[in-house]
């Protein structure tokens, strides 16, 4: 039995193997890529005492272990993904060898075909959209001090009511932008909301979307984010061109 495993990160298509030369992977080991079918697996041979399922139980509850390998991984997907077609599979993704990884390709020939299909010529872009804080009266009214325990209640009422109506407000906008964006992408995927210590944010988190967006409409998302800069009820951040992740749903199941 070898003492290694075949990684695989990515399916690609119309790569050359000059494409990989020098690029190195999980653990440090060299990326190579195996062809079949019209289909082509960027893989790398890694240590089978950390890959094998029992192992890799353990490792995953290693944090330190966890990030190293997940940089290690996106690193090759995004530096192939820059100038290549490519579909990103799970971190972690292993087979005993080579030969089982070509006999996959042939099996799944088809259904990778059409899923690399569906992401040519096409980008990831995401969207995360905040509620603008309340101002003016509102925080007027929270600012003056209550004469009374029963004025500190109306008050907090109050102040919940107002943030409410806000956040519905926010929602509702960042509804309509989602509609606008959308019109443009091939596909959409919502996202969790992300809490104000993961997005380091401090105005609520109302809409976290990915978007598959053909290349030549990225200037009119652009051009739309741009024009709700100054909107009063939502804050809008775009982020991408990104190898679409979220969207090789199909190539994910090849493992």
């Amino acid at each position: 039995m070898s003492d290694t495993l075949t990684y695989v990160y990515a399916l690609a298509r119309d790569v050359e193997p000059a494409a990989v030369g020098g690029l190195t992977g999980v653990g440090g080991g060299p990326v190579r890529l195996l062809t079949g079918d019209g289909v082509t697996a960027v893989v790398s041979d890694v240590d089978r005492g950390e890959f094998e399922e029992r192992a890799l139980e353990e490792r995953l509850e290693d944090l330190e272990w966890l990030a190293a390998t997940a940089r290690a991984h996106h690193h090759v997907v995004d530096t192939l993904g820059h100038d290549h077609l490519v579909a990103p599979l799970a971190l972690a993704t292993v087979y005993f060898d080579d030969e089982r990884v070509r006999a996959v390709l042939a099996e799944g020939r088809d259904t990778f075909a059409a899923a690399l299909d569906r992401l040519a010529g096409r980008a990831e872009w995401g969207l995360k959209i905040y509620a603008r804080k309340g101002g003016g009266a509102a925080a007027g009214a929270e600012a003056a001090k209550p004469t009374s325990g029963a004025d500190y209640l109306r008050q907090r009422r109050k102040a919940l009511r107002e943030s409410e109506t806000s956040l519905d407000d926010a929602r509702a906008a960042a509804a309509e932008v989602d509609a606008e964006v959308s019109a443009l992408a091939a596909a959409t995927r919502s996202h969790r909301l992300q809490d104000a210590q993961l997005s380091g944010q401090s105005d609520p988190m109302v809409l976290n979307h990915a978007y598959l967006l053909p290349v030549e409409r990225a200037d009119e998302l652009r051009a739309l984010v741009a024009s709700l800069g100054d909107h009063p009820r939502i804050r809008v951040e775009v982020t991408g061109p990104w190898v679409p992740y979220s969207f090789a749903q199909a190539a994910q199941g090849a493992p």
